[in-house]
Order: structure tokens, then C-alpha cells, then sequence
């Protein structure tokens, strides 16, 4: 019977170990055979790790590894906002409990759960660079989330016609091995047109934002309701301000630029 090809499902850690032909097999034509097919084995085996190491590396970096980038959120618009950077990446639900504590501040309560929802998703991925974003508006002295409800967000809109509403949004950049944490509250004010009851209703039944802060959906029908916007950033009305955020990855290394 012939002798039975070896398997090539060989564990790396064997791979080093073959040695040179022995006299027997030198004498034994299937035996050298055998040795000859593992050595192939084992060098395309090395070529196939050096190219997974090389393909961890940026391109044009002087080697450092790429280090994995994750969105602490599980929001489809801050998801679709990170892509237009052209950067791969890992979207990650943080779950930490955004109750405010009591007399806090807008500036202070989106700041801080920026930061925790960046810090939760650092125990899984504990090599990272994590990218995590919060945000409420300020209308009056009330603090305003997402709506959740249909009576919600109508009485949000009611509130809000006619008036200035002041959005604030909380980010975060921690480079998790390093533990170093960068913060910052972007501002954009948005002042509404006089609102009717069937224009609010019109725009819920369209756009149906109950998952957006303040009822507005500034990248669809919601451009409607205002009369103007103040701000450095439009991008930080829908929950991630691309061009700060450009800062701080620059500031850790990554250009999006030169990927």
C-alpha cells in the first residue's frame, strides 16, 4: 500500500522542528519525499506569517503596528458619519447608564458619558484607539435627549418653535493601551422657525426621529423646521463632530490623510 501523504494541517509550533534528513531516510527514497514536502510546508508556512505581519503595518509608517480603531456607539448615523474618513473600523454598544447626576451640567453630563462609554468598551478591547460620542440640547433650562415617543418629540418641537436650541455634543478619543484620554464639547446652536401643529406632525410622520436628540433630524426633512444654524462643525448635529475628531486622531498618530 502506498504510504499516505502527510496532513498539511500541521500546528505552527511543530513546524520549527524538522530537522535535517536522517541516514535512514537518506536510504529510504519515501521517506525523503516526505521530509522534502514539510520543508515546503514549513517555509510557506513562514512567508504566510511574515505577510500577516506586514499587512498589520500602515502604509507609509516607518512599521508600527495599526492599531484597531472601534465607534463606542451603536448608532447608525455616527456609524455612516465615521465612514466618510475612510477608516476601518469595529462599532461596539458601550451600555453605560447616562442618568445625570444631579445639578449637573449639559457641558459636563455629555463630556463625562463620552468618556465612560469610551472607558466601557476599553475593557474589551484594551489595545484600541476608541472613538465615543455624547449628546443632549439645551433648551431654556431644560436638557433634552432623544425623544423616544411620538408625544415626545411634539412636545419637543413645540417647545423648540420659534426659539434657539442649543446642541451639545460630548467626544471622546482614548487610546486604550496608553491610557491617555482626549475630551472635548463641540457647540452648534440651531434657531427654528414658528412651528404649526400640522407642520410638527407632518415632519414626525415623515421622518419619524424618536431616536435623534431633540426630535431634529438636521440631515433630512428637519432642515425644514430651522430659519438658520451657528457652529463650527454640522457634523456635530448629527452625533459625531468629524473635524475635532480629525484633531485628535492626528494627535495619536493616525492622519486619515495617508491611509
Amino acid at each position: 500500500m502506498p504510504a499516505r501523504r502527510p496532513k498539511l494541517g500541521v500546528r505552527p509550533s511543530l513546524l520549527g522542528r524538522i530537522a535535517l534528513p536522517s541516514a535512514h531516510s537518506l536510504r529510504n527514497p519515501r521517506l525523503r519525499l516526505a521530509e522534502r514536502r514539510c520543508a515546503v510546508v514549513t517555509r510557506c508556512f513562514h512567508s504566510f506569517a511574515a505577510g500577516m505581519d506586514n499587512s498589520r503595518v500602515q502604509p507609509g509608517s516607518t512599521g508600527e503596528a495599526l492599531v484597531e480603531l472601534i465607534l463606542a456607539s451603536s448608532s447608525p448615523y455616527r456609524r455612516k458619519l465615521l465612514e466618510r474618513l475612510g477608516v476601518s473600523f469595529v462599532q461596539h454598544d458601550p451600555s453605560v447608564d447616562e442618568t445625570p447626576i444631579s445639578g449637573e451640567s449639559a457641558e459636563a453630563l455629555v463630556e463625562r458619558l463620552a468618556i465612560a462609554k469610551a472607558r466601557a468598551a476599553a475593557t474589551l478591547y484594551p489595545q484600541s484607539l476608541i472613538i465615543a460620542s455624547d449628546q443632549v440640547c439645551v433648551l431654556g433650562d431644560s436638557i433634552l435627549g432623544k425623544p423616544g415617543t411620538h408625544t415626545r418629540a411634539v412636545q419637543q418641537l413645540e417647545g423648540a418653535s420659534g426659539r434657539e436650541v442649543l446642541f451639545l455634543t460630548g467626544l471622546c478619543v482614548l487610546n486604550a493601551s496608553a491610557s491617555t484620554v482626549q475630551s472635548a464639547v463641540v457647540p452648534y446652536r440651531v434657531h427654528f422657525r414658528v412651528l404649526s401643529h400640522e407642520q410638527i406632525e407632518t415632519y414626525l410622520r415623515r421622518e419619524r426621529p424618536y431616536d435623534c436628540t431633540g426630535s431634529f433630524r438636521s440631515e433630512g426633512l428637519g432642515v425644514a423646521l430651522v430659519e438658520r444654524q451657528e457652529g463650527e462643525d454640522p457634523n456635530a448635529l448629527v452625533g459625531l463632530p468629524l473635524i475635532r475628531l480629525v484633531d485628535m486622531l492626528t494627535a495619536e498618530g493616525l492622519d486619515v490623510l495617508r491611509l
